[in-house]
């Protein structure tokens, strides 16, 4: 999953300081860039992580605005 959430931040042209802002509640770069490199997410991470990118958390990502699938 790191991998995908790393294509992800990438098709919203994000970094991880971005991310971390938008999640809620928001924790550093540091932070959800260790759970990234250790691929130790949750559902839970990965439910936040989509909302705030503006996608759709399905196991895949669906980005909402053009219905691009990030397997």
């Amino acid at each position: 999953m790191a991998v995908k959430v790393k294509m992800l931040l990438v098709a919203r042209g994000m970094n991880l300081a971005d991310l971390g802002a938008r999640l809620d509640p928001p924790t550093t770069a540091q932070n959800i860039g260790q759970k990234i490199k250790r691929d130790n997410l949750s559902e839970k991470d990965l439910t936040a992580i989509a909302k705030a990118c503006d996608a759709t958390y399905e196991g895949m990502f669906i980005l909402n605005d053009s219905g691009k699938e990030i397997r």
